[in-house]
């Protein structure tokens, strides 16, 4: 009888070593796996076009940039005529308390005129060229607009806390960001859950429009590119002269 409870202990030890192993087993099936991150669209490298930096973004050239020797055309008088700039200011329907990145400040055509509707909020000027911030910063301070915070960010990081933004506006810059794709993931950090992005780009669908073609850019492909980094199109505004304002949200 003892020799045949001397058989049964290994056993028991075995039994008691497996069934902690079963139960673990279960419990990971159960749990859910993580979803994966969406997948960054590549970047190609093409024969640059007279205008272009050889680079294709979804099927999209991405064009040189404006430097800051070009703060003469932003602002010149007749912006208002050929662009209703007032008029896409409106659109956007800002609340008082509003903090705003208007992302590609450049010479702060938009900044200035956006800072007096957030008085409560903050309109943060971002741009890769301290030249262009040096403009801002003197003209701020001209203009007794404190509200206005210059900012330096990189050609891949807008350089800002995750969840700061409530709204981001992009005036005809996006086309020219040498790496959308992580630009777009930083905003995408940058901006509250419900933030908006208003993105206005000339329309390359309108022949009409006197703007060089990669300076240009189709409602199609602006809704492609920022579906694919995770936003929402939320509408395409009418009623300007020459540019799309299209809507897209965080959620």
């Amino acid at each position: 009888m003892k020799t045949r409870y001397l058989i049964l202990v290994p056993l028991i030890i075995l039994a008691l070593f497996l069934i902690p192993l079963v139960f673990l087993r279960n419990e990971v099936v159960k749990s859910p796996t993580p979803p994966a991150p969406p997948s960054i669209p590549s970047y190609t490298p093409a024969p640059p076009s007279p205008d272009g930096i050889g680079k294709i973004f979804m099927g999209r050239e991405i064009s040189q940039v404006m430097g800051h020797p070009g703060i003469g055309w932003l602002e010149r008088g007749d912006r208002e005529k050929e662009e209703a700039p007032s008029k896409a200011i409106a659109l956007l329907d800002l609340a008082p308390d509003t903090v705003i990145a208007d992302i590609g400040a450049g010479s702060g055509y938009y900044t200035f005129r956006i800072a007096p509707l957030v008085p409560e909020g903050q309109v943060i000027a971002i741009d890769i060229q301290p030249e262009m911030l040096r403009y801002l910063r003197d003209e701020s301070a001209k203009l007794g607009l404190p509200n206005i915070a210059p900012h330096l960010g990189a050609i891949d990081d807008l350089k800002l806390p995750a969840n700061t933004l409530d709204a981001a506006l992009m005036v005809d810059a996006y086309h020219e960001f040498s790496h959308p794709a992580e630009m777009l993931q930083s905003l995408h950090k940058a901006l509250k859950p419900g933030a908006k992005i208003y993105l206005l780009e000339y329309r390359a669908e309108d022949p009409e429009v006197p703007i060089k073609p990669l300076h240009k850019m189709t409602a199609a492909q602006a809704i492609k590119e920022y579906q694919a980094l995770g936003f929402t199109f939320v509408e395409n505004k009418p009623g300007l002269p020459w540019q799309h304002l299209l809507i897209f949200q965080k959620l």
